[in-house]
């Protein structure tokens, strides 16, 4: 007898309490709430009592159990259900431990189950069907258990083990919680940074160093690196190499810039530097040190921007790149590079030569103009006409100590925070007026600041020279300030070319491979 067909129950099959219509519903919700079965002490319609077993449960083995158990076992067609078709039916995960079998009707259905499908009939009232076998499903032996697992966590997407086979030794080689490095050996600074990827074209700083070596210290005058400025440096590279032996690190990328690539005994240095530390670094050329900025501050750079001039000032060169996005953006913005330069002049050579302690209006500006002849030797199209020169759509980015500390000291911090100068924009004018104020400073003043101190009193001004004559050559309305560069590159390229990203969402399988996988 179907339930919801709405006839009449056979007679000595159904409970008095079965008679009281919408009686019956509240009976049953009333004796669920208060934990007890809604048939634990009912009287059949024949007016025998029903044994009751333990736990308030009907017993099975009375004489009025079978009809009622029938009606249950019926679905909506009204055949009845037989045990092993509804065990064949369920999912995996649904289906009763030998415990709550133990308890169930003969029927083979377990409390629990039969609250959730209503009769075998689904939670919206559709019949169930016959289900695949999932993979790692747990097989019934003869007795009635489970064995074996029931439930198995398995990949998805193409990269998914076949059936049957070891999944550990068909993992990737590479997972998210894999550690990359990065050293910048600089002119100026020697920096390391130790990430893991997170979310795509993002990762986590785990560890992180930067010291000033001075490398570059000396160098424009004799060509050559100097015995204090090496011993420096390599201490500083001793530290790195502790940090990188003390964790395990999947891929690193090791390079020196413009000191070591301009001073003649640039090589010998770095073969010193494998012989104490152990750290092998290679020396980058001009372009693929612009091409790394660029990558470093890739995430800096607007939906709405069309053009855009990054630079960085370093130590020892200035690396200029021209990027122009059209319609179809590149995940990788150093695609995009158009034109670019690599200015022989940094703040550390820069000051050198005119003197960075004692800087007076004429000195800065005999700097900006070294710097303008150099640019003016750089063949570059305008930006989409001088209509668009300080439009929405086009803006400088700059990477480097100088225009992170000429934002440290327009937010007035007492104590320099990357957390609120990268991603900081300032507007033409501030820029200006940070200029105007760090010259009005003498050599105590600069070294005094916070965000300047005395390792970079003297270099400061050097980097708002080269600053000023790139704002000369493509004015904007405004700059956007990025703590970061090289290593930040280096990591994002490195981190790409593994296909970390790429494997934290996978790719949906075309029609070729799921009939392959069945």
């Amino acid at each position: 007898m179907d339930p919801d067909s709405g006839g009449k129950p056979p007679e000595g099959g159904a409970s008095a309490a079965e008679r009281g219509g919408a009686k019956k519903s509240s009976r049953r919700r009333k004796a669920k709430r208060n934990g007890k079965s809604w048939n634990a002490a009912s009287v059949p319609h024949g007016g025998q009592v029903e044994k009751v077993g333990p736990a308030g449960r009907p017993d099975v083995n009375t004489a009025a159990s079978p009809q009622r158990k029938r009606k249950r076992r019926r679905n909506r067609s009204g055949a009845p259900v037989e045990a092993a078709q509804v065990l064949a039916m369920a999912p995996v995960s649904s289906r009763s431990s030998p415990s709550q079998e133990s308890q169930s009707a003969p029927g083979g259905k377990s409390r629990n189950r039969r609250r959730k499908n209503r009769g075998g009939r689904g939670l919206q009232g559709r019949p169930l069907t016959q289900a695949k076998a999932a993979p790692g499903a747990a097989a019934r032996s003869p007795g009635g258990t489970l064995s074996g697992p029931v439930k198995e966590m398995r990949p998805r997407g193409p990269s998914a083990v076949p059936a049957g086979g070891d999944q550990r030794a068909e993992r990737p080689a590479f997972f998210r919680d894999d550690l990359y490095a990065a050293l910048d050996l600089g002119t100026n600074n020697c920096r390391l940074l130790i990430a893991q990827p997170t979310r795509p074209g993002q990762f986590r700083v785990v560890d992180a160093f930067s010291r000033i070596v001075r490398l570059g210290e000396g160098l424009a005058a004799n060509r050559r690196l100097s015995q204090e400025a090496m011993d420096r440096a390599v201490e500083a590279l001793r530290v790195c190499a502790g940090k990188l032996a003390s964790k395990p690190i999947r891929r690193m990328r090791l390079i020196a810039t413009e000191a070591c690539r301009s001073a003649e005994n640039g090589e010998e240095f770095l073969e010193r530097v494998t012989a104490e530390t152990g750290l092998a670094l290679e020396i980058i050329n001009r372009e693929t040190e612009a091409r790394l900025a660029v990558s470093g501050c890739s995430s800096l750079v607007g939906r709405e921007a069309r053009s855009v001039v990054l630079f960085d000032i370093g130590g020892g060169s200035s690396e200029i790149a021209v990027i122009r996005i059209g319609e179809n953006r590149s995940s990788r913005l150093a695609n995009h590079i158009t034109h670019w330069t690599s200015l022989p002049v940094g703040v550390v050579t820069l000051s050198e030569r005119h003197g960075g302690r004692d800087v007076t209006p004429e000195v800065f500006a005999a700097m900006v103009n070294e710097v303008e002849r150099m640019l003016a030797d750089f063949e570059c199209p305008p930006l989409g006409g001088d209509r668009r020169q300080g439009a929405e759509d086009f803006h400088l980015i700059g990477t480097s100590g100088t225009v992170t500390t000429l934002a440290g000291v327009h937010l007035d911090l007492p104590r320099y925070d990357r957390r609120k100068v990268d991603g900081l924009w300032l507007s033409d004018q501030e820029v200006s007026a940070m200029q105007a104020r760090l010259l009005s400073w003498d050599f105590a003043g600069r070294a005094a600041n916070p965000c300047i101190g005395p390792d970079r009193a003297d270099l400061v001004l050097a980097g708002c020279a080269i600053l000023e004559a790139i704002r000369r050559r493509w004015p904007s309305t405004r700059m956007r300030v990025a703590d970061r560069g090289l290593r930040e590159g280096l990591l994002t390229e490195m981190m790409a070319d593994d296909g970390v990203w790429r494997r934290a969402r996978p790719r949906r399988a075309s029609n070729e491979e799921a009939q392959a996988r069945g």
